[in-house]
């Protein structure tokens, strides 16, 4: 009988251990890298797609500070490189603030204001969804829709797929 109390004491003390181990303290700082394909885009009369007569893709470098569970903030930087009849240049530049917003089950809405070296501006809402989740990491796919304005262009509106990993 006393072996057995001994027992669910040692059991009770070491998961009681283990959930202090797995408790996350906020403010919570997290990085990421991925890769961003714009697939479509309408403007004005004209609809465009990537990977016809060139391609665009975008690497988004970014940090999110989650201030709870629910919320956090996060800044990405994104550097566009286009290739075209042969040859291929860093095309836009674009800086994305943004809030986080954790809506469970894995997936996230991210709230971005876009500041683009083009001279376009606008928002970017995103819906973000971990697929891998590891100890260290975890892997991610992402819908971004950017819309923009400005630059003596007509409105636009994207439809994207990213995907990458955070750690």
């Amino acid at each position: 009988m006393k072996q057995s109390r001994f027992s669910i004491v040692i059991i009770f003390l070491l998961s009681s251990t283990l959930a202090l181990s797995q408790t996350v303290t906020y403010p919570k700082v997290a990085g990421y890298v991925g890769i961003v394909h714009p697939l479509v885009t309408f403007s004005g009369h004209e609809t465009t797609t990537n990977f016809k007569d060139y391609y665009v893709v975008g690497m988004p470098t970014g940090i999110n500070i989650w201030k709870s569970q629910k919320i956090g903030f996060s800044m990405e930087f994104v550097p566009f490189v286009r290739a075209e009849n042969g040859t291929s240049k860093m095309s836009n530049f674009l800086f994305h603030p943004g809030v986080l917003v954790a809506l469970g089950k894995g997936f996230t809405f991210a709230g971005r204001a876009a500041f683009e070296t083009s001279g376009r501006y606008g928002i970017t809402p995103v819906l973000n969804k971990t697929i891998i989740k590891n100890k260290n990491s975890s892997y991610f796919i992402a819908m971004p829709l950017p819309v923009r304005f400005g630059n003596n262009t007509p409105s636009s509106f994207t439809i994207g797929f990213q995907f990458g990993i955070a750690f």
